[in-house]
């Protein structure tokens, strides 16, 4: 196992933990700004959106932009 893969281990939980308490953080403000809002379909944009974040880290990291963080 690389030092790589012991440590991605032992951030695993903190990492989840983290990536869900900004999206329940950007629910609460769907849910303030808007009246009556639809939970379900602010969920649904809040993911797209955080999926595109992620697609472009992964672009990112694969044209070399992290090689020498």
């Amino acid at each position: 196992m690389t030092p790589q893969e012991k440590e991605i281990e032992k951030m695993r939980s903190s990492i989840r933990t983290e990536l869900r308490l900004i999206f329940k953080a950007n629910m609460r403000i769907f849910d303030w700004d808007i009246p009556e809002n639809d939970d379900r379909r602010s969920a649904e944009l809040i993911l797209e959106e955080m999926q595109k974040a992620m697609d472009e880290l992964k672009k990112e990291v694969a044209e070399g932009e992290y090689n020498n963080y």
